[in-house]
């Protein structure tokens, strides 16, 4: 249900189709009125940037940091309005996140991005940089603090979604398993909170069982070996985050048992397991593409800094469902279950300008700014 006081603050602002987006979303994130609507930065382009990421150990991580740095830094340098990106990595460790964003903002960035951290333990490390002219912007997650500006799915509606698709491929009961990105972090526990939703609406689905994969393939089999080794029960379905399906099919395939349906957003390791099985499962879903949701904060942050005005503390949008065979249409015959690459719509799917410009007061393309005001 959509936070009605936000209505009020903000949302009412936004398209019609672009609200629906908002639907369920977590109860702790927030939507109200940007605190950027009319700020400014302390000065023109070109701009630094600082990406704070708090981890590196996944590929979905890695995918993320090569759009930021191999793609989008040399398109945004030639057009004058980025010239240098420097990334800090703290290893899941907040405390040394929080001195790393202190520093990149004592190093005069001028917008920090983070991603798929604890949305609280960074507040403070927020508000300096606001105190000091710097944007921190958090994409695949987010920040509770009023002074940070979010943007990425709608993290709860993809749980829901997904668990209660894959409840129905099976029929509308069984047991389940749940495998879980890092706990505490936001996009993490706004899925689950989302998966919980749509179990809660199935009297005969039962939840078996939860495990923690990090988002990291290796981490996720190990898990779902040892849960499946300890628990004899059947398993009609496993409801998995993103970035770990792959290692999660491995866990199950190496384990005998026959090979349930299990939830695809993106992996195309699990993806090509579903071509060569095509009557695996029948859908699959896109909620946290890692190039595509970089590249939504990435745009984001540049808009703000291009004085755009974000209207709300979070630009949400909504989950992206596919029909297998589309999912897999970009997949050889060659294609391998060790794959550890990524299924993408693409930015012009993912945040095309049409969309963007909804969430902004002032909206224009980036890059067609910096043709009119880039000497």
């Amino acid at each position: 249900m959509i936070n009605t006081a936000a209505m009020a603050e903000g949302l009412e602002e936004l398209p019609p189709k672009l609200q629906a987006a908002y639907q369920g979303v977590d109860e702790g994130q927030p939507i109200g009125t940007s605190a950027y609507r009319d700020w400014t930065p302390r000065s023109g382009p070109p701009w630094t940037i600082g990406y704070a990421s708090s981890y590196a150990g996944n590929t979905w991580r890695a995918e993320g940091l090569s759009r930021l740095t191999e793609d989008l830094l040399p398109v945004y340098r030639q057009a004058g309005l980025v010239d240098e990106i420097i990334v800090t990595q703290s290893d899941l460790n907040d405390a040394r996140q929080i001195q790393q964003i202190r520093q990149l903002v004592d190093q005069g960035v001028d917008a920090i991005i983070v991603c798929c951290s604890n949305p609280v333990a960074l507040n403070k490390a927020v508000e300096y940089a606001y105190s000091k002219g710097v944007v921190v912007f958090s994409y695949s997650g987010y920040l509770t603090s009023d002074k940070a500006l979010n943007a990425s799915s709608n993290y709860t509606l993809g749980g829901y979604e997904i668990a209660k698709a894959m409840i129905e491929e099976v029929g509308g009961e069984g047991n389940f398993l749940l495998v879980s990105g890092i706990a505490g972090a936001a996009s993490s526990e706004s899925f689950d909170t989302g998966a919980m939703r749509a179990l809660e609406e199935f009297p005969n689905a039962k939840l078996v069982g939860q495990v923690w994969g990090n988002w990291t393939d290796q981490v996720a089999q190990t898990e779902v070996q040892k849960f499946l080794a300890t628990n004899p029960a059947r398993i009609d379905g496993i409801i998995a985050q993103g970035s770990q399906e792959t290692g999660v099919l491995k866990a199950v395939l190496q384990s005998g048992r026959e090979v349930m349906p299990i939830s695809l957003a993106g992996s195309a390791g699990a993806a090509c397991y579903l071509k060569q099985n095509p009557d695996w499962i029948s859908h699959a879903f896109q909620i946290w593409p890692p190039g595509d949701e970089m590249e939504l904060g990435f745009n984001s942050v540049i808009r703000t800094l291009q004085n755009q005005g974000p209207k709300l503390q979070s630009i949400l949008r909504g989950v992206y469902r596919l029909p297998a065979a589309e999912y897999v249409a970009s997949l050889g015959d060659d294609c391998s279950v060790d794959s550890t690459a990524y299924i993408q719509p693409g930015i012009d799917v993912w945040f095309p300008d049409d969309k963007a410009a909804g969430y902004f007061l002032r909206p224009e393309n980036p890059l067609d700014w910096a043709a009119k005001n880039v000497n």
